[in-house]
This record gives structure tokens, C-alpha cells and sequence, in this order.
């Protein structure tokens, strides 16, 4: 879409969401006030870069005379080039998941405890990473392990109501799906050998009620007793439920909630992501011929980051990241590999835009 056209789309829903009667209709005015924020920083960069531009003109009709005013034109010609550059950014087609919360599990793989200690240091991290970005952080369901570690665990990461557009959980956790393996002695070996093992993480974006239709004719619930960690009973009732959904296979649980219904009401509410994620991934496998991509999202079957306790170091392979400072990684600095994972996308999606 040409930008005189996206001005013109502002100014109309700048009219709508004046008007009283649209605010009648609130899922309505959701939707206008949550395409107006998008279009905003479009559109306060393209009235800059025209201003910048009419300055630029009469800079140079003034230098004529004045010479001086040869030096301004070139300084405005260079923050021309700035402005361009962020339109470039800005104007990239978005991923429609941005805006939402996310649900996260993290499962322990191959190596036994130390894998599902592994994966309760992983989930140590995200909360922290989400402590530090002011989101805020729910265990749906846990199992854990007998030393204390987390054989597999879903935690919803939902970001604070005054989030920018485009800047939800998603646009940072989603590049997080992967196996992620460690190097490390682990607790349990008294001979002081590296080990290898590894957890696996899936993300997936949450999904609304309205945006997941399921027939209860495809569902089949299981009910059981909860338990906690190591085998310890806290629950005397069939208060957990297993819901199936037949026509994938999903299956899905929840534990932690102390009647049957709030478990299956939170069980219900991962299906929904899961089923979104699938929905999307086979939209868009249908839409274009799968491209080769240096980020990989979802794709749970390949190797993404080694954390090599010894050396200090964490590595993401599909960037060829790599950092000295897996302690403070590990207590919930990500930004430096999540920033190169998302930079990685925004070259690659600007060289397609070229294209």
C-alpha cells in the first residue's frame, strides 16, 4: 500500500473513532483504535521526512545566496536518509501475532533429572526475562521432577495493558521454540564428566475464544489425580483433566487449579494457542513455498541454542550468535540474543521486501 493511502486510512479512522456511535460497538472500536496505533508511527514518520524534505528545498534555493546554508541542506539530506531507512522498517508486513500473549511450555528431553533441571533453569530464565520487561507470569501446569526440576511445564506470559503496538510477548519470545541442549556437569555425576542433554520449548501465540472454534464432539476429557513433586499426592479428588483433541491428537493438561473446572478451563485455554499456532503454520505453508529462513520459530526438532556451562558461553546456531555471559543470560539477560535473532529477521524480511 502506497503512503498517501495509509494517510488517507488515518485520517478516516481518526473520524471513526471520533464519532460516539462507533464506540456503541466495542469490539468495533477495538479493532479502528487498534489499527490507529499501528498506522502512527508510519505516519509521524512520513510527515517528518516530508517536512524534512520541504526544509531540504529551501535550503538549497537559500544557499544560493548564502553558503552557509549548503552545509544545513546536507545535514538535512542525511536525516532524509535516517527517515527513509525507519519507513523502510516500519512499512515491513507484520506479523499478525505481535500484539498477543504467549503461552510457553518447556519440556525435559533425553538425560533424565538432569534434563529437568535443565529445563527448571530455563523456566527460571523466562520468568526473570518477563520479570524485567514488567510482564506478567502464570503456571498453568507443572510436573516436576524428584530433584526438584520441571519434567514439563506451560506458563502464560502476558504483557502489561500499556504495551506499544507490535511489541507484545510474542515479538520477543517467539524465535524461543527449539531444543535447547546443555554442557555441564551435572549434580548427579560424581566422576566430574561433562555431560550433554537438553529440553525442548514451544511458543505459541494465545489465543482468543472467538478466534479458535472447537466442537466439544472432538474433545475426550480425562480426569485424574493431581500430583506434585516427586509422586507426593496433593490432591485427593480427580481434580486434574487431560482433554484430547481428536482430530489433531493435541493433548493437553492441567493440574495445578484445585477444582475440575478451573483445570479444564485452563487446559481449554492452551488448546486454543496450540490450535491457532497449527492453523497459522498450515496458512502459511499453503500461501507461499516454505523459504529458507535463518530464524525458525516453532520447529521443535531442531537443535537451536547450546549453553556450555564450563566456558561460560551461550550459542544460537541459527544466527551464529555467541556470548560470554551465560550466567547473566541464565538470570534473565536475553537481550543481547534475542535482539541478534530479531535483527536477523528484520535483514531478511527487508531483502525479500527488495526482491
Amino acid at each position: 500500500m502506497k503512503l498517501d493511502d495509509l494517510l488517507g486510512e488515518y485520517y478516516e479512522l481518526e473520524q471513526q473513532l471520533a464519532d460516539p456511535a462507533v464506540h456503541a460497538d466495542q469490539a468495533q472500536a477495538r479493532r479502528l483504535a487498534k489499527r490507529y496505533s499501528q498506522l502512527t508511527p508510519v505516519i509521524a514518520a512520513y510527515r517528518e521526512l516530508k517536512q524534512v524534505e520541504n526544509d531540504i528545498e529551501a535550503a538549497n534555493e537559500l544557499a544560493e545566496e548564502d553558503p552557509a546554508f549548503a552545509d544545513e541542506a546536507r545535514q538535512l539530506a542525511a536525516q532524509q536518509e535516517e527517515l527513509v531507512e525507519r519507513l523502510r522498517h516500519l512499512l515491513l508486513p507484520r506479523d499478525p501475532n505481535d500484539d498477543k500473549d504467549v503461552i510457553l511450555e518447556v519440556k525435559a528431553g533425553e538425560g533424565g533429572e538432569e534434563s529437568a533441571l535443565f529445563a527448571g533453569d530455563l523456566v527460571r530464565m523466562y520468568l526473570r526475562y518477563s520479570e524485567r520487561q514488567g510482564w506478567k507470569t502464570e503456571v498453568i501446569d507443572a510436573t516436576y521432577s524428584d530433584l526438584g526440576g520441571y519434567k514439563d511445564v506451560t506458563i502464560a506470559v502476558k504483557a502489561k495493558a500499556s504495551a506499544d503496538p507490535g511489541q507484545g510477548v510474542w515479538t520477543q519470545l517467539k524465535f524461543e521454540g527449539g531444543v535447547h541442549r546443555v554442557q555441564r556437569v551435572p549434580v548427579t555425576e560424581s566422576q566430574g564428566r561433562i555431560h550433554t542433554s537438553a529440553a525442548g520449548v514451544l511458543v505459541v501465540p494465545e489465543a482468543e475464544e472467538v478466534e479458535v472454534e472447537i466442537n466439544d464432539n472432538d474433545l475426550r476429557v480425562d480426569v485424574y489425580r493431581s500430583s506434585g513433586p516427586g509422586g507426593q499426592s496433593v490432591n485427593t479428588t480427580d481434580s486434574a483433566v487431560r482433554i484430547t483433541h481428536k482430530p489433531t491428537g493435541i493433548v493437553v493438561s492441567c493440574q495445578n487449579e484445585k477444582s475440575q473446572l478451573q483445570n479444564k478451563e485452563q487446559a481449554m485455554r492452551v488448546l486454543r494457542a496450540r490450535l491457532l499456532a497449527e492453523a497459522q503454520a498450515s496458512a502459511d505453508a499453503e500461501a507461499q513455498a516454505e523459504r529458507k529462513s535463518q530464524v525458525r520459530t516453532v520447529d521443535r526438532s531442531e537443535r537451536v541454542r547450546t549453553y556450555n556451562f564450563p566456558e561460560n558461553r551461550i550459542s544460537d546456531h541459527r544466527v551464529g550468535y555467541k556470548a560470554y555471559n551465560l550466567d547473566q543470560v541464565l538470570n534473565g539477560d536475553l537481550s543481547g540474543v534475542l535482539g541478534a535473532l530479531i535483527d536477523a529477521d528484520t535483514k531478511e524480511r527487508l531483502e525479500a521486501a527488495q526482491q
